[in-house]
């Protein structure tokens, strides 16, 4: 047997490890610095219909009910939620790279079938292909870079790939509304999204590197027990994991609500389409940018603090949305929205990546994808509903009051102390400290 080489058998796989194969975000700095840059391609998608979307509806098919418009968040947020269990689920067996590159072969087809929709049926099904697309590719990135960085730095890993996805969202949605603005809503917004996806299909397909033989390495040496069900632990039954998986529904609940209604909500104030623009990218662009701040935040501090008063900022500045019609004020309240998603996002992430052992941290981080994008579907149903029979205040109400439930389910159920490995804790005893409940 050569000496820098061991075989290792995984589940599904017969993979050769290499001794000298290095967990760390300095030691694999270029190849993360690739999946940073695929993921600000990955949430420049979502961008791409982010603020013109009611308009669109409402311009090409002539759609006002809300219900009706916000079928397409319905939409995107299932095929989303199924595609991120699946890809969790298939990740080891199949390699994260093909998942990624699957994505995105999904991806190419939207901007066009929306650039040629010639009813709202169609509008839908561009939007299951993009969720589907958005499960595979945020799903796997998501978990290459856990797999590259390992125990110290997940949080600001998470962060960084958060702050890239969603600074793009922000980014491509005021510019998307910019373009709307000058060019109309018909054509024109959804070229952006033709050139992020093929520029994003090249960049996986020749610079990206699976990472399966990172998990082989890092099993050795983990002893993180492991759970009886995958799916019932981290959606019911372990605490931790279940607590993350409640406020992750919650969070695109509430979000799949301001994506859809928002815009809507503005447009009856009479604001202008560059202006709605400029107040619904303010909430994915300071989520974005604050996660390059609270990623690094979750690995030294606590994750439930962190989780419980992000969540209750979040339903504070949902509530009062309603009381005002003033353009700075609601840019004020965008963006402490994006400051309490920011501080929950990559906490979510980096505590299902602390408790659960590295080979079934992929279906696990698929599970609670697959509930917190479902999220979507239950925010635009809710919520539309709501908006159709009561008016949109009260579903901003109802939408917020659940934010702040949720918040408080993390502060009452949610352990103390996210359990750590016996071999980290040796090691590490401060790192445990930090991560010790402050209430």
């Amino acid at each position: 047997m050569k000496k820098d080489k061991e075989i290792r058998k995984g589940r599904g796989m017969g993979k050769v490890v290499k001794n000298n194969i290095q967990q760390g975000l300095k030691e694999n700095w270029k190849q993360f610095v690739i999946l940073v840059i695929v993921n600000a391609f990955v949430g420049g998608m979502i961008g791409m219909e982010r603020s013109i979307f009611p308009r669109f509806a409402e311009v090409k098919f002539g759609i006002e009910s809300k219900a009706a418009i916000l079928s397409f968040i319905a939409a995107f947020g299932i095929t989303k939620a199924i595609a991120n269990y699946y890809t969790g689920k298939l990740a080891n067996k199949f390699g994260r790279k093909k998942l990624l590159l699957l994505g995105w072969l999904i991806a190419i087809p939207v901007p066009l079938i929306l650039i040629n929709a010639t009813d709202w049926n169609w509008v839908l099904f561009a939007n299951v292909l993009l969720g589907s697309s958005q499960g595979l590719t945020w799903s796997s990135a998501v978990i290459m870079k856990i797999d590259l960085v390992g125990e110290k730095n997940r949080g600001l890993a998470m962060g960084l790939n958060e702050f890239a996805g969603y600074f793009a969202v922000g980014l491509v949605a005021f510019f998307t509304g910019y373009v709307a603005h000058q060019y109309g809503v018909m054509h024109y917004p959804f070229y952006i999204g033709i050139f992020i996806s093929i520029v994003g299909f090249l960049l996986s397909l020749i610079w990206v590197k699976d990472t399966n033989i990172f998990v082989q390495k890092e099993k050795v040496t983990s002893y993180t027990k492991k759970l009886n069900n995958v799916f019932i632990e981290t959606t019911f039954k372990n605490k931790t994991l279940s607590s993350v998986t409640q406020a992750g529904l919650v969070n695109n609940l509430n979000d799949g609500m301001i994506w859809g209604l928002l815009p809507i909500a503005l447009l009856s104030l009479n604001f202008n389409t560059e202006n709605i623009g400029i107040i619904t990218a303010a909430y994915p662009t300071v989520w974005g940018i604050g996660q390059l701040f609270t990623g690094k935040m979750s690995d030294h501090y606590s994750k439930k603090a962190m989780l419980f008063w992000g969540m209750f900022l979040q339903g504070v500045a949902i509530l009062i949305i309603p009381f005002t019609s003033q353009f700075y004020a609601l840019l004020v309240l965008s963006g402490l929205l994006g400051l309490g998603t920011a501080l929950v996002y990559p906490t979510f992430l980096s505590t299902i990546a602390a408790a659960t052992s590295p080979v079934q941290r992929a279906e696990s981080i698929g599970t609670f994808r697959l509930w917190r994008d479902m999220g979507y579907a239950f925010g635009a149903v809710i919520s539309g509903g709501v908006a159709d029979l009561m008016g949109i205040e009260y579903a901003i109400f109802i939408i917020g009051s659940l934010t702040i439930v949720s918040a408080l389910v993390i502060r009452f159920r949610m352990p103390k102390i996210i359990s750590i490995p016996t071999d980290i804790r040796s090691r590490e005893t401060s790192f445990e400290d930090k991560l010790e409940n402050q209430f």
